[in-house]
């Protein structure tokens, strides 16, 4: 059997069989180091070289595809530190070892910030401290506006000429506080509390000069985000230039891209408010003239009538005179009314009386009917009398004599006195029967 170091290779099955035992052997793998050469193909892909960090001169050929590429989260340059995942191989057209990319990582130090820029920006806004909702309506036409940033930076300047431009007559109260290195946040923070509880204007300005994301990272400082958001005045945020954003950017009630352009948003142009207030004193003049003319108006008819003193009692006289008829034709007709009202009140009251009468006789004569019915000496009358004995006791059966007794009977028409000659019984009787 050949060996394979007595075989004899092909170009091409060499490069194969050695990106093959690269694959077997590495698999998808990890590196990390600095970017250098990188450039992006118009077909999308990207090409570079990734240089070690460790002080050799090593350099990995590294190619990353179109598909890899549009996952990106950051703009590679070259000088970042890197972490690729990916998997080494074998470039067959010119034989050389190259590393094709899957993922790419920043490392740095702007790509450590980002991240927990990110992650934070994520945190603040689960809690609703970017919610539209909580955002206040900036004054229209403040009297003072105080500006917090550094008082060495070309921000103040701009914001300052800005607002004499625009507004001269705004007041400006400036609180100055350090705007970047890690004693800037603490710095900031007590500048808007101060703001918050001196009260003293109507709308803050946070803004300073551009700068990289490490010169910005103080607006991305959690405690002052929050004391954007927390601030009792409306807070217009203008830091760095109009590509940079910051966490209190979204924390604030309005974000503005430069700080001059913070300056505008929160003063408005003294010529519009000179129209303004043109258009104001013109409604006032209108309304105040309406006034005048009404009064006027009511003036002249006043003196109208106290001109002429006499029509005036006239017209009192005719006026006396007519409730006077009034009266008079009330007077009499009250005395009317009253009679037709009682005379028709009697008739109902007759009416009343007749139909209760009526219909007590009614009743009567059924009650004598009944009891008329149920007196006995109408039953006397149908041929019955009625016995009782010696002592007056009502005899109601043949168990009560005895045969030689006196009784009386009580007819309808009289009484009769009787001897019991025999006594018979009910059976007796329905035998003879």
């Amino acid at each position: 059997m050949e060996s394979a170091s007595a075989r004899v290779w092909g170009v091409a099955a060499l490069v194969l069989a050695v990106s093959d035992a690269l694959g077997a052997r590495f698999g998808s793998c990890t590196v990390q180091g600095e970017l250098m050469g990188f450039s992006r193909a118009g077909s999308g892909h990207c090409y570079f070289s990734l240089k070690d960090t460790q002080g050799s001169e090593s350099l990995l050929r590294c190619a990353m595809f179109k598909r890899a590429a549009l996952l990106l989260d950051f703009v590679p340059k070259d000088g970042q530190q890197v972490r690729l995942r990916g998997r080494v191989t074998v470039y067959g057209p010119r034989g050389e070892l190259q590393f094709v990319v899957e993922a790419m990582q920043n490392t740095g130090t702007a790509g450590a910030l980002m991240e927990r820029f990110f992650r934070l920006k994520a945190q603040l806004e689960a809690e609703g401290l970017f919610a539209s909702q909580r955002k206040r309506v900036l004054a229209p036409y403040p009297r003072c506006i105080g500006v917090i940033t550094s008082l060495a930076g070309a921000a103040l300047h701009d914001v300052v000429t800005a607002l004499q431009r625009r507004a001269p007559h705004v007041s400006v109260v400036i609180y100055g506080c350090m705007v970047q290195g890690p004693e800037a946040p603490a710095t900031i923070v007590q500048a808007l509390q101060t703001a918050s509880s001196r009260a003293e204007v109507d709308t803050l300005v946070l803004c300073r000069g551009g700068g990289s994301l490490e010169d910005l990272w103080a607006f991305n400082d959690e405690a002052v985000v929050r004391a954007v958001a927390a601030s009792k005045i409306a807070v217009v945020c203008g830091v760095g230039h109009e590509t940079d954003i910051t966490l209190a950017d979204f924390a604030a009630d309005v974000r503005a891209p430069t700080p001059t352009a913070a300056a505008e948003l929160a003063a408005p142009l003294n010529a519009n408010c000179q129209v303004h207030l043109s258009q104001l004193a013109q409604r006032v003049h209108q309304r105040l003239m309406h006034r005048i003319s009404t009064h006027e108006q009511r003036i002249d008819h006043l003196a109208l009538r106290m001109s002429r003193p006499s029509q005036w009692l006239v017209h009192a006289g005719q006026r006396l005179h007519s409730l006077g008829l009034r009266w008079r034709t009330v007077a009499l007709a009250w005395p009317e009314h009253q009679r037709y009202a009682m005379q028709r009140n009697v008739a109902c009251l007759r009416s009343v009386m007749v139909c209760n009468l009526s219909a007590h006789k009614e009743r009567l004569q059924g009650v004598g009917s009944r009891l008329e019915a149920l007196d006995p000496r109408s039953v006397l009358k149908r041929g019955y009398a009625w016995l009782v004995d010696q002592n007056g006791q009502p005899l109601v059966s043949v168990g009560q004599v005895s045969q030689g007794q006196s009784l009386q009977a009580v007819l309808a028409d009289g009484e009769m006195d009787l001897r019991v000659d025999a006594v018979h019984s009910k059976d007796v009787l329905q035998d003879a029967l």
